[in-house]
């Protein structure tokens, strides 16, 4: 790579902006025209890549034309700008910038918001209609590529339209991705509370996951590790690339300009802003790049496909830009971003600064292209089911593992790469905060660290291993899963306090804006954590949602569906955990209870498993009868004899890790008598006994008072 100074002549100004920077006589920011450099890139890839794969050459049957051939991938490369655009003005909304220009976390509607903050939504605003058109063009112009025919206004052409966006996949996905984009558009136009931006962010993301199950995600090797791996491309793509683009816009406004006398001291927030989002951009790198490769392992499983084949040359192509923007990044982190408040290098190290972020618009536009084009081409493996496909790879979308004997419990593995990333992300962020701790000269314990790790593990065996494998032909292998999932991994994710950590490692922001500290404690202290984390709903939301899935259509659902497999194993972890926490947690709380109340409540709950797990092993009826008991399962026992045997797992491994609880709780209730008798005993010490000693004069005083009322009764019976 060239270094920044021979790269400077043919690399964009800076543009003039009004005000100052900062560094007196410095102008900063991206002109408008290099702005939209990445727009000019994102469509010469997309071209060049539809042209070098083949994938908008006219097809021999059922051709829809030009229109249709050229215009549907142009509709997904807008598509895909805008919604990351979205994403990332709504990141910057909601944890980079300061909301007030004041600097102050004033929720007064009167005080003036920062100029980043304004741009930064009406961007996002103006890419969601954007993303609202695009979307209904993708879905119009996805249904005349599958149908095979030119777009036409005639009622037969609607009739089919519609049946299209109502009963088959794609284009329900398309529908619903439509619907999502709306309303994400219409709050960014009214809503202005950081609370509100938050969910309207989720929801953001949220709209991704349709994309996500219709892309050649039905491959036959690992159909689920296809979605889940997609998935968490889409995520670091869309806040990565969307990012970028946010700094390229908002870099006139971040030195400070038109801020207003109003907001006082330090106006140029360029180096905060761009240390924020580096940390992001770093996760969104491995995040991209770790999940880019393992979808490509999925789709080409030979040599000869990958460098062979257009397909994966172009996935070639995709990884050697996505290095080399992770070379960039590197760069701002370790060399740009320490040199912006230095003296004497803020200028060439700003010019530098906003010369990488064009390299990066560039590159990101021209893999955002062939990214595109990518998802037009076929890959090397089949993205159908075969004529010939089991019952078993029908329902579940894999072939029947072997029997089930004692030692695949440890050996039948099959990867679930959103819990594995869970996993990954908790494992790398916790150890980072102990890092930090320690740094700072404060400790951290051990017992606490290995707690984290253990449950981590236990959470991959238990998503990722044979649990989850048997799980989906077996009630009682499943049985075991959920049992594991809500009863022994949150135990030692719990103990490992993470919360608190997170309190002690991330830095209090002062500038008006939320980061995860902030947005950690704004949670704590919600009433939605007031509500699930009190102990009777934490305890009722244990128990009583196993009846509820298990004689629902829910189960069913989360059998043959992998969203809603995925949804399960939240859904239980995440109740499991808050009940555990609730039980034995020492992280911050709304609310605790008393030490019996909480005995009382795990007593409760363990005649509550007893119950359902005696219900399950006597119940003569099947449950999601028509999944199980169309499996063509030809070894272990019987459908309805396993369900038997998955009931007396629930009452077993549901009341050893309560009992396990339930001891947590007395220890904790003794060790909390012992510090209340130890902080007795210091008073004491100091005080010289003071409460013991009025507590022994107000007898003293009684006794005094029985006395004179004794001698006065003798008294009075003597006359």
């Amino acid at each position: 790579m060239p270094s920044a100074a021979k790269s400077r002549p043919n690399l964009p100004q800076p543009s003039p902006t009004p005000g100052k920077t900062g560094v007196p006589g410095v102008a900063a920011g991206i002109s408008r025209p290099w702005q939209f450099a990445g727009l000019a890139a994102l469509f010469l890839g997309l071209a060049a890549a539809l042209l070098f794969s083949g994938a908008a050459a006219a097809r021999e049957v059922s051709d829809p034309g030009a229109l249709i051939r050229w215009g549907l991938p142009i509709s997904k490369a807008i598509h895909n700008v805008s919604l990351a655009t979205v994403i990332g003005g709504l990141i910057f909304a909601v944890g980079i910038l300061p909301r007030n220009a004041s600097g102050s976390r004033s929720k007064d509607t009167a005080t003036p918001e920062h100029p980043a903050f304004s741009r930064a939504l009406a961007v996002a605003a103006a890419a969601g209609a954007a993303w609202t058109l695009s979307a209904i063009a993708v879905l119009v112009l996805t249904y005349s590529d599958v149908a095979g025919q030119s777009l036409s206004g005639d009622a037969e052409f609607t009739r089919a339209l519609v049946y299209f966006m109502t009963d088959i996949e794609t284009g329900r996905a398309w529908l619903t991705v439509t619907i999502v984009a709306a309303v994400v558009t219409t709050a960014l136009f009214g809503v202005r509370s950081l609370t509100g931006l938050a969910i309207t962010l989720v929801l953001s993301l949220m709209g991704m996951v349709p994309i996500a199950l219709i892309g050649h995600s039905s491959s036959s090797s690992d159909h689920e590790g296809a979605i889940n791996s997609l998935a968490l491309h889409l995520v670091g793509v869309s806040a990565w690339v969307g990012g970028i683009i946010m700094l390229a816009i908002l870099s006139g406004i971040l030195t400070g300009a038109n801020v207003g006398a109003k907001a006082g001291g330090k106006t140029d927030i360029t180096e905060p802003t761009l240390r924020r989002f580096s940390s992001l951009a770093g996760f969104a790198f491995v995040l991209v790049f770790a999940s880019g490769v393992i979808n490509a392992s999925i789709r080409i499983t030979s040599w000869h496909d990958l460098f062979g084949s257009a397909y994966g040359q172009m996935v070639l192509a995709k990884a050697v830009a996505t290095l080399m923007l992770g070379g960039i990044g590197l760069m701002h982190r370790q060399w740009v971003i320490p040199q912006l408040n230095r003296k004497g290098a803020a200028l060439s190290s700003r010019r530098v600064l906003w010369q990488l972020v064009v390299a990066e618009l560039l590159i990101m536009g021209a893999t955002s292209g062939i990214a595109v084009a990518l998802g037009r081409s076929a890959p090397p493996q089949p993205t159908a089911f075969a004529p010939d496909a089991s019952p078993a790879f029908i329902l579940s979308g894999y072939e029947l593992p072997p029997e089930l004997t004692p030692e695949r419990w440890l050996t039948e593995w099959r990867l679930d790469w959103l819990w594995i990333a869970v996993a990954a992300f908790g494992l790398v962020s916790y150890f980072l905060g102990v890092a930090k701790v320690l740094r700072r000269g404060d400790s951290w314990s051990w017992f606490r660290s290995i707690n984290w790790v253990i449950g981590l593990l236990v959470l991959t065996y238990i998503t990722s291993g044979p649990p989850a494998v048997y799980g989906r032909v077996l009630f009682s292998a499943h049985m075991v899963d959920h049992m594991a999932l809500t009863m022994v991994a949150p135990i030692f994710l719990v103990l490992g306090a993470p919360v608190t950590l997170a309190l002690r490692a991330l830095p209090a922001r002062g500038d008006g804006s939320r980061g995860l500290r902030e947005w950690l404690l704004l949670f704590v202290h919600s009433r939605f954590s007031q509500l699930v984390t009190h102990p009777l709903f934490a305890a009722a939301n244990f128990a009583g949602s196993i009846v509820l899935f298990y004689y629902s259509d829910a189960f069913g659902y989360a059998m043959r569906d992998h969203v809603g497999h995925e949804l399960m194993n939240l859904h239980f972890a995440l109740t499991g955990y808050i009940f555990v926490l609730t039980m034995i947690g020492t992280d911050p709380l709304p609310r605790r209870a008393p030490y019996p109340m909480r005995l009382l409540l795990l007593l409760a709950t363990m005649g509550f498993h007893a119950f359902f797990g005696v219900s399950i092993m006597g119940g003569t009826g099947l449950l999601a009868a028509d999944y199980f008991g169309n499996l063509g399962r030809a070894w272990g026992p019987s459908a309805l004899l396993d369900q038997q045997m998955g009931g007396a797992v629930a009452w077993g491994i549901g009341e050893v890790p309560t009992l396990l609880v339930a001891i947590g709780v007395a220890v904790m209730w003794s060790r909390s008598d012992a510090r209340e008798s130890k902080r007795t005993d210091r008073a004491a010490d100091r005080n010289n006994d003071a409460d013991l000693t009025a507590y022994n004069d107000m007898f003293a005083k009684l006794a005094e008072r029985d006395a004179k009322l004794a001698e006065r009764n003798s008294k009075l019976e003597g006359r």
